[in-house]
């Protein structure tokens, strides 16, 4: 801007009387990036560069200087008195820790580079761009996995690339296509390029670090040590960051005991997935819906469960998928891509490994589980169902002796009544509801033989099938049985050790701005928080 301006002078030397050349280029630089950040969307990232950017160019227009804590913490506050929400967002944090961190450090400006060539000074450019990203990139992985549970390896690499390829390519080409639109399929063509290039680096094998959530007091320690890595400090004390980042990378959430089970019923909308874990096991019953009916459309295995399992530092040793509907397969072929080594049973495989039949048993940690239903002679000779979909759903029980778990898919009225004359002694302490709580499902003859003390509901947010039918709640509610539901609820964990509570996530991650709505209201029938 400045250059422009004199040359600008050399025509009209009085502009030069009028705005002074610094004033041109500090107040033009200003609002030209202003200018881009409102054509990029004004994000925190774009809204932190302007104010930056704002509060220099005062300071130097005014012959100030202040120390960079004192602009960092300035862009800061008045990004948050613009939008208070802004410490919500990932974005925020990231944005600010990596510029702090960049001040910080202070690259490349200790002394200023020598001229040389044009391959000199573009090598010692690339040179700076590796140092600066480098660093960016050790300081912000203990935050990044704090946000996210998981930390690319292969980002520096893709932010070597991605960075000029963006500032050189795809932004003067936007930008130049307000004047020429043309331009615009330009810049598409080369967004599509960057897009190819990064969905290549992401199938790399280990492109992606996966750890459990540490807790705030570890995850903040990690964040404190990756900083200190990065500093220019004396080595002794850079590397004593490892000792903070060290518990966080190690940390493992706690297990049930030995003897002992924990169930974990998803709140994945109109759908079926449930964790349970013993001491050194975990299976999955269900996989979620695909929220479309297009196949490659969104699924719960990969935008609920999968988040779950890492966040929990799990490996799956068995899958059982109840029945065919979408609704609880839909999440199957994430699930099976990210936990290639489980087991999987169900009752719409033909292969006869792979099929959940009546009779199978296994223990695990001192706890056992048993397939119940469908019976052998409901497939037929080529090994698919004889019943339909729902009839023929996987019926599981979990057990330790104490206490037990009932799990029944989408199961009917008649193979409930079934399996409760089949074994009228059969307990239940926790039961998922058949079917949603459907009204053709939870037939008195089962509820009056497993006797449960717990409910568990996974139905959708008001949902066209009115999941749980009153009906049903009538029943639970004649029998004194309380029940829980993922819209009032959200994720609910029962565990065997404390068989009368079930913790329900939205109870104990609740926000101030969460209302309790009447569905949630209307659950709240003697179950503990």
């Amino acid at each position: 801007m400045g250059a422009l301006w004199r040359r600008l002078a050399l025509r009209w030397p009085k502009a030069l009387l009028a705005l002074p050349t610094p004033w041109a280029a500090g107040l033009g630089g200003v609002a030209l990036a202003t200018a881009y950040a409102l054509f990029s969307g004004w994000g925190v990232p774009a809204q932190r560069t302007v104010l930056m950017l704002a509060v220099v160019v005062g300071l130097r227009l005014s012959v100030r200087q202040w120390p960079w804590p004192h602009v960092w913490l300035l862009a800061m506050a008045v990004v948050l008195l613009l939008d208070p929400w802004a410490l919500m967002q990932a974005g925020f944090w990231l944005s600010f820790v990596a510029v702090g961190i960049l001040f910080a450090t202070d690259p490349g400006r200790r002394s200023p580079a020598p001229e040389g060539s044009w391959p000199q000074r573009a090598a010692r450019a690339f040179l700076a761009l590796l140092r600066e990203q480098g660093v960016v990139t050790v300081a912000l992985a203990p935050l990044t996995l704090l946000l996210f549970g998981q930390f690319s390896v292969v980002g520096l690499v893709a932010d070597l690339a991605a960075i000029p390829w963006v500032t050189l390519l795809v932004t003067p080409l936007a930008l130049l296509g307000v004047f020429a639109p043309p331009l615009w399929d330009g810049a598409a063509w080369a967004v599509q390029a960057l897009s190819l290039a990064l969905q290549w680096l992401a199938q790399w094998p280990g492109a992606a670090l996966f750890r459990p959530v540490a807790p705030w007091p570890l995850a903040l320690a990690a964040v404190l040590g990756g900083v200190l890595l990065v500093l220019r400090l004396p080595w002794v004390v850079r590397l004593s960051g490892l000792m903070l980042l060290w518990p966080a990378l190690l940390y493992a959430p706690p297990r049930p005991a030995p003897g002992q089970f924990e169930l974990i019923a998803l709140d994945v909308g109109q759908g079926s997935a449930v964790l349970l874990r013993t001491a050194g096991h975990s299976l999955l019953y269900d996989t979620g819906p695909r929220y479309g009916p297009q196949p490659d459309a969104a699924d719960a295995g990969d935008r609920v469960v999968l988040p779950l399992l890492r966040a929990l530092g799990e490996r799956l040793d068995t899958v059982v998928v109840s029945h065919s509907d979408s609704d609880h397969s839909g999440g199957a072929p994430s699930v099976q891509a990210a936990q290639p080594q489980a087991r999987w049973l169900s009752s719409y495989d033909s292969d006869a490994a792979r099929r959940c039949v009546a009779g199978q048993r296994w223990r695990w940690d001192g706890v056992d589980f048993e397939v119940l239903h469908p019976q052998p002679d409901d497939y037929d000779e080529t090994g698919h169902g004889r019943l339909s979909s729902n009839a023929m759903s996987c019926v599981l029980l979990v057990s330790n002796g104490a206490q037990s778990a009932w799990l029944g898919g989408d199961i009917d009225a008649a193979r409930e009544v079934r399996l409760a004359l089949a074994r009228p002694e059969q307990r239940a302490t926790v039961m998922l509801a058949p079917h949603h709580g459907s009204q053709t499902s939870s037939s008195p003859v089962l509820l009056n033989t497993l006797r449960p003390s717990l409910v568990m509901v996974q139905s959708g947010y008001r949902n066209r099938f009115n999941h749980p039918a009153p009906v049903v709640l009538e029943r639970y509610a004649q029998r004194g049985i309380p029940w829980v539901n993922s819209p009032g609820c959200g994720a609910a964990t029962w565990r065997s050790a404390e068989p009368d509570r079930v913790v329900c996530q939205r109870e104990v991650g609740r926000r101030y701005w969460h209302h309790p709505g009447k569905q949630e209201n209307d659950q709240s029938n003697d179950h503990n928080h």
